[in-house]
């Protein structure tokens, strides 16, 4: 791709606020630097939206939610399928942009987009299946329905790690549920967020039904938004810190709630696993985005008989990633989103080699210019380590040693976390036991790749509650009425 096709992509994207239909500036005319963490270069500046551009997009929400929810769900469906049709049509833009502002791979930006687009798929096909249920009373004397209604107004904050698909698996669900909405994006990553909307207008979706806010001053914006009585639901995706506090912020109001919060994932590798085929799935695991992934595998627990050979072959396939910017055709491992980023993995990886850990890899030569490093692989990680218990989101592996089942499922369970895990054996008994034992939301077993916009993603402890994708995620954006009827 050439540097004119790059610039043109970047150019295309509207850069104001999208509220009420109309593309806007920000008032008082403030915008924010977007730029590209692989050389620094700022991509485009768009509106720094204020809490009265907040508010403003909320009303026109507001103002749209009656007339979304009596829209016809085959309606709501063919608008949402024509999102699809036009996204995988535009799959190289999307991709391109998200590897411009976010950093990672063109095939996984790519990859990104195949996976996003799906969710508009999805929930097309559930719009229509929206029902209810019908009873005759245990007394005989009445007839007792529900029936299933759009939450209203919603409120969507998402984050820079996955800028499409983290937008695409809320307002999915949410336009099939009849529901409006403000997204609120990560500045970080604003622009894919400002094309899609484009998009789905051009889809159909009419004026107020899903209004782009961008903004530099996060909680400022979204507060009084959480606090104000039109908003029905809140759904967010990024720390746990923050999902704290807005989980706080909405109780003002009870807000429905989802929060798809941090990880701590664990990647088990058992005695009588294929070790190749673990070594593939703990790459796919762990270096997905560069590692900057709620779901990454952050804590690699190897059983002491095979961690020398699933070692060495890990090491090497680490060592032979190609780091750089993530447009050329071939990198691998792209930078990470920010210079403070990079600090923090940097922190962690020298907490773990003064407390015990061998870095067998991560010192090879990566781009001077931007946010790199190389991948990194740490052997015999103490537990007393930070990076035991903090999420790593870089490309940093750090494994341990076990011996004995109960320990190795003690272990992977000790976090306040609850996401996702991963393991790898041989044995159907133990995939069952294992699977029931583990405290996370969703567990791979053999496999290092979980999300699918058909299954429920989500987690629990501090990772959060409520589910989005599969059948489950429409149920996040509906109420259920009941009815009683005598006879």
């Amino acid at each position: 791709m050439t540097d004119t096709n790059v610039s043109e992509i970047v150019a295309a994207v509207p850069t104001g606020l999208f509220i009420g239909g109309e593309w806007r500036d920000a008032t008082g005319g403030a915008t924010l630097e977007v730029r590209n963490p692989a050389t620094g270069e700022v991509l485009a500046s768009v509106a720094d939206g204020t809490p009265e551009d907040g508010m403003a997009a909320l009303a026109a929400a507001t103002d749209a939610q009656a007339a979304w929810a009596a829209t016809p769900p085959r309606e709501r469906s063919e608008i949402l399928r024509r999102a699809f049709d036009l996204l995988i049509e535009r799959a190289e833009d999307f991709a391109t942009l998200m590897t411009l502002e976010m950093g990672k791979p063109i095939a996984e930006a790519r990859g990104e987009v195949t996976y996003g687009a799906e969710f508009f798929r999805w929930f097309a096909e559930e719009a229509v299946r929206i029902h209810g249920s019908y009873m005759t009373a245990p007394n005989g004397a009445s007839h007792l329905l529900t029936m299933k209604q759009p939450v209203g107004p919603c409120l969507a904050v998402t984050p820079w790690n996955f800028p499409l698909a983290m937008g695409t698996r809320k307002i999915g669900p949410a336009l099939a549920a009849g529901c409006t909405m403000v997204v609120k994006p990560a500045s970080e990553t604003p622009l894919t967020m400002l094309a899609l909307v484009e998009l789905l207008r051009e889809a159909g979706v009419p004026a107020g039904v899903v209004n782009v806010v961008t903004t530099s001053h996060s909680g400022a914006v979204m507060e009084p938004l959480i606090r104000d009585p039109r908003a029905r639901k809140l759904t967010f995706t990024g720390s746990t810190t923050v999902g704290r506090t807005l989980v706080e912020q909405s109780a003002e109001q009870l807000l429905r709630v989802s929060m798809e919060l941090g990880g701590n994932a664990p990647f088990i590798v058992f005695d009588d696993a294929d070790i190749a085929a673990a070594v593939d799935g703990v790459m796919l695991a762990k270096m997905r985005n560069v590692g900057e992934a709620c779901t990454a595998a952050n804590r690699i627990f190897v059983h002491a008989d095979v961690a020398r050979e699933f070692g060495d072959a890990f090491a090497e396939r680490m060592r032979s990633l190609r780091v750089g910017d993530g447009l050329e055709e071939g990198v691998q491992v792209g930078p990470l989103i920010t210079e403070k980023a990079v600090t923090n993995v940097r922190r962690l990886v020298d907490d773990a080699v003064s407390v015990g850990a061998t870095k067998v890899c991560g010192d090879e030569e990566v781009p001077s210019q931007g946010n790199f490093m190389a991948p990194t692989v740490l052997l015999d990680v103490p537990a007393s380590a930070d990076i035991v218990r903090e999420e790593i989101f870089g490309p940093v592996a750090a494994l341990q040693t076990f011996t004995d089942e109960d320990d190795v499922i003690s272990r992977a369970n000790d976090t306040e976390y609850g996401l996702a895990a991963y393991f790898y054996t041989r044995d159907h008994a133990r995939a069952m036991r294992v699977a029931e034992r583990l405290d996370y939301g969703m567990v791979g077993v053999n496999a290092g790749v979980i999300s699918n916009a058909a299954a429920p993603f989500g987690g629990i402890k501090a990772s959060g509650f409520g589910r989005e994708g599969g059948f489950e995620g429409i149920e996040e954006y509906l109420e259920t009425k009941y009815v009683m009827m005598p006879r």
